[in-house]
C-alpha cells in the first residue's frame, strides 16, 4: 500500500529560506519528515542552485542548463543556520558536471565557517581527485554519497552515473570521515539484489545506511514496482546490521538524511 504523505508546513522557516535565497531538499522534495527533523534542530539545505546536469529517471530535480554559481551563498547559509537555531546541518546539491570543479570548492565554501556538525552529503564529481580531496578534507563532520539503486539498475535507472564509481568516491570518503549511503527500493530489485548492494557498500567501508520506498513524483518518472511494508523494511534493517553497518535506518518515509544527526 501506497503511504501517505503530509505536506510540509513550517511558514516561519519557509520565510527564512526565501529571505536568504536558499533551497532546502526539506521543502522541494515535499520530505513527510520536514517538521520532525526541523523541531529537533536538523535541516538539509541544497547549495548549487536546484537544476541538475544529469537526469535519473525517479527523481524530481529538474535536469536542463544551471545558472550561475551564487557566491553569497556560504554567507547566506551561515546567516539562516543561526536565525533557524539549527545544530546539525546536512548539505547536498544536484549533480554540476558544468562546472571545472563540480562545485567542489564552493561545498567547502559553505561549510568551512559553520560551528556546528555537518554532513556532506555530495555527488560522485566523476570522481575528480581534486575535487575529493577538497570535500575529504573539509571542515565537514560526516560525508555520505547516496548509491540509491542496485547495479543491476544503476545504469538504467541513472545513466549519467556509475555504480562502481559511486563505491570508489564512498572507499575514498573513507579514509577521512565517517561514511553513509542510501537505497531507494521499490524499482523492481531483488533480495539478491539488495543484499550484494550491502556486501558491495560495506566493502567500499560505508558505516552507515539509509533504506527507503521509491515514490514515483509523476507519471513522467519511473513507475514503483513495489511498496515494501514496514515488516520487510524491519527485515532489511536488521539484515544490514547483521551483515555489518554500524546504523541503519529503513522504512517507507525514511530519507537519506533522516536522524542524520542521531545515526
Amino acid at each position: 500500500m501506497k503511504p501517505k504523505v503530509k505536506a510540509p508546513q513550517n511558514n516561519k522557516t519557509l520565510s527564512i529560506l526565501n529571505k536568504y535565497n536558499l533551497n532546502s531538499i526539506c521543502y522541494s522534495s515535499k520530505c513527510p519528515n520536514i517538521n520532525e527533523c526541523f523541531n529537533r534542530g536538523v535541516a538539509t539545505f541544497m547549495i548549487l542552485g536546484n537544476i541538475c546536469t544529469r537526469n535519473c529517471k525517479f527523481c524530481n530535480v529538474t535536469s536542463s542548463i544551471p545558472k550561475p554559481i551564487n557566491k553569497n551563498e556560504p554567507t547566506n547559509l551561515q546567516k539562516a543556520i543561526k536565525e533557524l537555531n539549527l545544530k546539525y546541518v546536512v548539505i547536498t546539491s544536484p549533480d554540476r558536471d558544468d562546472l571545472e570543479d563540480y562545485g567542489a570548492n564552493h561545498y567547502v565554501e559553505c561549510t568551512k565557517n559553520l560551528d556546528i556538525k555537518v554532513e556532506l552529503l555530495t555527488p560522485d564529481f566523476k570522481g575528480d581527485i581534486k575535487s575529493l580531496e577538497k570535500i575529504a578534507t573539509s571542515n565537514a563532520y560526516k560525508l555520505a554519497h547516496n548509491i540509491e539503486t542496485t547495479k543491476n539498475l544503476h545504469k538504467y535507472l541513472k545513466p549519467k552515473s556509475d555504480y562502481f564509481l559511486s563505491l570508489d568516491v564512498l572507499n575514498f570518503y573513507s579514509n577521512y570521515k565517517l561514511t553513509k549511503s542510501s537505497l531507494i527500493v521499490g524499482f523492481g530489485e531483488t533480495l539478491d539484489d539488495i543484499k550484494n548492494t550491502f556486501k558491495d557498500l560495506l566493502k567500499a567501508n560505508v558505516k552507515q545506511l539509509t533504506i527507503s520506498q521509491y515514490l514515483r513524483p509523476s507519471k513522467k518518472h519511473y513507475p514503483v514496482y513495489k511498496y515494501y511494508t514496514e515488516d520487510e523494511f524491519l527485515y532489511l534493517k536488521n539484515l544490514a546490521l547483521d551483515m555489518g553497518f554500524l546504523a541503519v535506518e529503513a522504512g517507507n518515509l525514511i530519507r537519506s538524511s533522516y536522524y542524520a544527526d542521531k545515526l
